[in-house]
């Protein structure tokens, strides 16, 4: 219950007007329903034909003999009048009309709670989203995406089955049985003093239940994030297990997820489904003990109540018992429910390690140079991929990036726009560290080609213009005729409205990279991030891509990390990495001069 509370105080405040009204309606609904009731008390004494004569009003006071006699009163009155037959059926009217505004009020709160509920939902999904936009890189590298794609969309899911459906019952019920309670003291304070004895023995006994839900829960929850994990890494890697043949492998890994996960919802329903009977069982036992203690009230040498009293009183005791079930239904459902959000927690909770800097330093254009000074760089302590690096690299200049694989290039260009945090050093910007600008200044100073194009499923047109607001059809195409791929472009079926499918599958990997070329070229950045952008290509496609890579670095300052040294020998310096460090700078021609690394790289290439 305090998770639910917590759940409560995070996301109900922007819905208090609402809440309000849903509370107010209920205990309209709730004070109907219980007057209802209490009109039942005259219909019965009408058709035993017990109605006390009553031919005076007596002063008005809130109790039960003032009431009910000034009641009797208007009863007798209407017989006396009329007949006793046209007088239950004045008083069915009643009972139907309190039954109306019951029902009415009942409606008008469940209207309230689902605009709370579906808002709640929305709200969740939306923070969930905007932190995984904000969480720095390292996050997903030590998370695997079927489970945070698992916590987004199933967990939220079981949020919203579970907790949002339990908002109703949890602002509803607890009024209907207060009320209904008010109403029962109100017609025997001694029989319904039996009552609040019992119910918390039962509550104890369902609450036991249900103490191992939430672990069960978590259980599955996490079992199906690796479900979804295994269900990702298959679509992705569906053509490695169809080339080596292991389909078997993969349906046995599966399996054996796919039953495990079976296994503990087996255990989970078992426990919840037991909550039902078990409340149903407990309230029948209660309701035969309130009628055995009611008859000694009615039965008593000195009867305490009447028998149309203690039928109405009946009525109004069982019509809190499935309020009761339901608020121990609603229970589980919440120890559910909080087991999901326990795991939204974890990526809501995340603290990110790239911070942005409380009172960011303007960072007027690029106008000078970026300077690495010192800088350091490891993943985890044991896994050093930078020692003590510096380079200047001068506004206009081409700088190019070689060594192994591991030698710490692809980190080198990552510090650049904070995908990753120095961990010794500075990078500075015209004098100005880094870190002490805004992220989005910062990067908007940038643009990057990678070795893998990172597409979406939408039209050519929105892939170019991705990340540029308002840009026009004009500004589109002329990117496109720099980065060279106009010309495919206009041979697909719709031309730059044409959709190119899940991470640009239905084009070649010359043109998807030429794609992701024309979006650089529309940013018009003045530096440029260039990441094995042709590593990856056959010949003809490496030349076409090259070609726009030249028209891309034009006037720009650029950093270039390559393979292929034949791509780079017109850079303004090359730098060799070798275990994190740089051990060979210079022009190519005065490092083949040297007959270092870079000249063994060189003529490895050329052989």
């Amino acid at each position: 219950m305090r998770d639910f509370i917590q759940i409560l105080k995070r996301f109900i405040p922007p819905y208090k007007s609402r809440l309000g009204k849903n509370i107010f309606y209920n205990i309209l609904s709730a004070a109907f329903g219980s007057v209802s009731f209490v009109l039942l008390v005259p219909v019965l004494n009408i058709l035993f034909n017990v109605t006390e004569e009553v031919t005076e009003l007596v002063p008005f006071e809130l109790n039960k003999e003032s009431l009910m006699t000034n009641f009797n009163y208007y009863v007798t009155l209407s017989k006396q009048h009329f007949s006793a037959s046209t007088t239950l059926l004045f008083a069915g009217g009643f009972f139907v009309l309190a039954a109306l505004f019951k029902t009415g009020f009942s409606y008008l709160a469940s209207y309230e709670i689902v605009f709370i509920r579906n808002g709640v939902v929305r709200d969740i999904r939306r923070k969930i989203y905007q932190k995984i936009l904000s969480l720095p890189l390292p996050f997903f590298s030590e998370e695997r995406k079927g489970d945070i794609i698992a916590r987004t969309t199933g967990d939220v899911q079981e949020v919203e089955n579970s907790i949002m459906n339990s908002l109703e019952m949890f602002f509803q019920n607890p009024i209907i049985i207060l009320i209904y309670l008010s109403g029962m003291i109100f017609m025997s304070w001694q029989l319904t003093l039996f009552v609040l004895v019992l119910l918390p023995i039962m509550g104890t006994l369902i609450g036991k239940v249900g103490k191992t839900l939430k672990k069960r829960s978590k259980e599955g929850q996490d079992k199906m994030g690796e479900i979804l994990s295994n269900i990702e890494e298959t679509l992705s890697g569906l053509r490695v297990i169809k080339a080596f043949n292991a389909e078997d492998k993969m349906d046995k890994l599966f399996t054996s997820h796919n039953e495990q996960y079976r296994q503990i919802m087996n255990r989970l329903m078992w426990r919840r489904s037991l909550a039902h009977p078990m409340s149903e069982f407990l309230g029948t036992i209660v309701v035969v003990i309130v009628v055995w203690f009611g008859g000694l009230l009615i039965l008593g040498q000195t009867p305490l109540m009447d028998a149309s009293s203690f039928i109405a009183y009946i009525a109004l005791f069982y019509s809190i018992i499935n309020p009761a079930k339901q608020f121990s239904t609603a229970l589980y459902s919440i120890q559910k429910g909080a087991a999901a959000m326990d795991r939204i927690d974890q990526i809501l909770n995340a603290e990110s390690t790239i911070l942005e800097p409380e009172q960011p330093k303007p960072l007027n254009g690029f106008n000078k140079e970026i300077e690495y000074r010192n800088v350091s760089f490891a993943y985890r302590p044991d896994r050093v991929v930078l020692k003590d690096v510096n380079v200047k690299i001068g506004k206009g200049q081409t700088v190019a990036l070689v060594g192994q694989s591991g030698s710490g290039k692809s980190t080198f260009v990552d510090l650049l726009p904070r995908f990753y945090d120095v961990i010794k050093g500075e990078i500075l910007i015209d004098g100005i560290n880094i870190k002490d600008v805004s992220l989005h200044g910062l990067r908007e100073l940038m643009g990057n080609v990678n070795q893998d194009p990172i597409l979406f499923n939408d039209t050519i047109f929105n892939n170019i213009a991705f990340g540029v607001e308002s840009a026009t059809r004009e500004e589109v195409e002329r990117a496109a005729r720099i980065a060279n791929a106009h010309e495919f472009i206009m041979q697909t079926e719709k031309g730059y409205d044409t959709c190119i499918g899940d991470r640009g599958g239905k084009l070649s990997g010359g043109q998807r990279q030429r794609l992701s070329i024309a979006r650089a070229v529309l940013k018009n950045p003045p530096i440029m991030i260039l990441d094995e952008a042709t590593s990856a290509l056959d010949t003809e496609s490496e030349k076409l891509v090259q070609e726009a890579l030249d028209n891309l670095m034009k006037n720009r300052t650029s950093i270039v990390v390559a393979h292929r040294l034949s791509t780079i020998r017109n850079a303004d310096m090359i730098c060799v990495f070798h275990e994190g460090k740089i051990v060979e700078r210079g022009r190519h021609e005065e490092l083949l001069a040297l007959d270092g690394i870079y000249t063994k790289l060189y003529n490895m290439q050329n052989f």
